[in-house]
C-alpha cells in the first residue's frame, strides 16, 4: 500500500497542537513539505522546536484577513498546494439550548464550519492548478449522532459532512477529492475538558461521565490523534486514490453521545 507523502504540499489548520500538530508530523515523515496555522502563537513556537522544517503561520481561520495573510504564506513558502487538511475546530458551549448564548452560537459555527468554506475557497484554485489533490475536512462522530447539549457543535459537524459530499461532486471533474473523517472521543486535554464540562451540566463525577461515555464505545476505549492522521494520509496519498465524497468514521463504534 503506498502511503508516500513524497512531493506533496499539504497546509493543515490548527496545527500547532492536538490531531493538528500530529496530522502535520506525519505527513512530513511521510516525505511531505508541510505548512500549519494556528491561533496560538505558543502551540507553533513549541511546533517549531520540534519541526523546525513545518512553515507556519499564526491565524485565526474564522477571519478573512488572516485566510488571506495565510495564504500569502502558503504561496511563498510551498510555491502551491496538493492537500488541504481543514483541522480546526473549538468545542462550542455546553448547555441546553435555551441557555446557550447567540455569541457562543456564532462562534463555533464561524470555527468549526465558516472557516472550511474561507480556506477552502483559497486552496482549491491552488489544488487545480497542480493538476488535482485532496482535501480532507475533520467532521465528527457529532455529524452523524445525536448531541444534547452540544447543539452548535452538531450542527456545524453535520455541516461539515453536507459541505464535504457536495464539494467532491463538484471538484470530482478537477480531479479533487474531498472526504471527511469523524473522530470518536480522541484522547487527550480536549476530550477531558468535554467531558468535564457535561460532568458539570449533568451534577455527577468526571470519572462516572467518562465511564458513561466509554459504554457507549463498542471497542470501550479512546481513539488517538495518531488514528486520525492515519486516516487523513491514507486518504490524501495515492492509497486512497479513488476515494471521495465520504464521510469515514474513526471511532472504536461511537453508537451515541447521550
Amino acid at each position: 500500500m503506498n502511503t508516500s507523502a513524497k512531493g506533496l504540499r499539504v497546509l493543515v489548520t490548527a496545527g500547532g497542537a492536538g490531531i493538528g500538530r500530529v496530522i502535520a508530523q506525519t505527513f512530513l515523515e511521510h516525505g511531505a513539505r508541510v505548512h500549519v496555522c494556528d491561533i496560538d502563537a505558543g502551540a507553533l513556537a513549541q511546533m517549531r522546536a520540534l519541526a523546525p522544517s513545518i512553515t507556519q503561520t499564526v491565524a485565526d481561520v474564522a477571519s478573512l484577513a488572516d485566510v488571506d495573510r495565510l495564504f500569502d504564506d502558503v504561496a511563498r513558502h510551498l510555491g502551491g498546494l496538493d492537500v488541504l487538511v481543514n483541522n480546526a475546530g473549538i468545542a462550542g458551549p455546553t448547555a441546553k439550548v435555551e441557555d446557550i448564548r447567540p455569541e457562543d452560537w456564532d462562534r463555533c459555527i464561524a470555527v468549526d464550519l465558516s472557516s472550511m468554506f474561507y480556506v477552502t475557497r483559497k486552496a482549491m484554485p491552488l489544488i487545480k492548478a497542480a493538476g488535482g489533490g485532496s482535501i480532507v475536512n475533520l467532521s465528527s462522530a457529532a455529524g452523524r449522532l445525536g448531541f444534547p447539549r452540544r447543539s452548535p457543535y452538531a450542527a456545524a459537524k453535520w455541516g461539515v459532512v453536507g459541505f464535504t459530499k457536495s464539494l467532491a461532486i463538484e471538484a470530482g471533474p478537477d480531479k479533487v477529492r474531498v472526504n471527511c473523517i469523524q473522530p470518536g472521543m480522541v484522547a487527550g486535554e480536549r476530550i477531558d475538558r468535554v467531558i468535564a464540562a457535561r460532568a458539570h451540566a449533568k451534577g455527577i463525577s468526571f470519572e462516572a461521565e467518562r465511564e458513561e461515555s466509554l459504554a457507549r464505545v463498542s471497542l470501550h476505549t479512546f481513539v488517538t490523534a495518531q488514528d486520525i492522521a492515519n486516516m487523513a494520509l491514507f486518504l490524501a496519498t495515492d492509497a486512497g486514490k479513488h476515494i471521495t465524497g465520504q464521510a469515514l468514521s474513526v471511532c472504536g463504534d461511537h453508537r451515541d453521545l447521550g
